[in-house]
């Protein structure tokens, strides 16, 4: 998984060192205010999307439609624990955005939860006045310091983003900037593993992908191009994200836009 990550990553550097070459610069990522979002990889996107329908089709909406099956107490405990582990990404790019009340508040919220609420199965922190803030990403702190997004990228798996989100994504967790990877897969621990960092992202994909099967359904039906509704829908999410809006679009929770990933 590690060399998967690794190649990955040098791929789209490679790719960006092309586009800064090869466009007129309207979407550089060293650019504050780029304009629409170029698909400078269309072809090469394209099939990789139709590769990711392929694998859902086959693995994650069949493991989706299982999960629903899961009594919901169950289900809604799982996303919880799965939202408390995201407040380890959210509380240092709190830091990194200058929003040191926001990331206390989640500091405070991720303690009560994990202790009193039993590693998060539980969210005591709201009953008690911690509110469950918007999460934050490193492809969001790159946004909010001025750097534009890049082309446009579809990638294995982890399905849609942008090339500064996909830099965020994998030098903040390879990086030493994921807390949850750093004590499960890049430091070795008596506690913890990589099955551990590994089964939580799948699970988190599996999660937003059950609470949003009929979305999806809907939004491939009503599409005469579904990769390019997918893009907008992705592009949307995310600078709605970047900029806190509390707007909503066509998933039935869209809070949670994350690659299969992540952020």
């Amino acid at each position: 998984m590690k060399k998967i990550l690794i190649i990955t990553v040098t791929i789209i550097l490679l790719g960006i060192g092309n586009v800064s070459a090869g466009t007129d610069e309207e979407n550089s990522i060293s650019k504050k205010n780029p304009g629409q979002t170029k698909d400078c990889f269309e072809k090469v996107n394209r099939g990789v999307f139709a590769f990711n329908q392929a694998l859902d089709g086959v693995v994650f909406e069949p493991l989706a439609k299982g999960y629903r099956k899961i009594p919901v107490p169950i289900r809604r405990g799982t996303g919880n624990v799965l939202d408390n582990l995201s407040t380890l990404i959210t509380v240092p790019n709190n830091i990194l955005q200058g929003e040191f009340k926001k990331a206390g508040e989640n500091t405070l919220r991720f303690a009560v939860n994990t202790t009193l609420g039993i590693l998060g199965i539980f969210d005591p922190a709201s009953g008690l006045g911690f509110a469950n803030l918007e999460k934050e990403d490193y492809g969001q702190t790159l946004a909010k310091w001025g750097v534009g997004e890049g082309c446009y990228l579809v990638l294995p798996v982890l399905g849609p983003t942008t090339a500064r989100d996909a830099i965020g994504m994998f030098s903040g967790t390879m990086g030493g900037g994921d807390p949850w990877y750093n004590i499960t897969v890049k430091n070795e621990t008596q506690y913890f593993t990589d099955f551990d960092y590994y089964s939580s992202r799948a699970a988190t994909g599996i999660d937003f992908r059950a609470k949003n099967i009929e979305s999806f359904e809907n939004v491939e039906q009503n599409s005469i191009d579904f990769y390019a509704s997918v893009k907008s829908l992705y592009l949307q999410d995310r600078k709605q994200k970047i900029l806190n809006s509390k707007k909503v679009i066509d998933t039935m929770d869209d809070g949670d836009w994350e690659e299969i990933e992540n952020n």
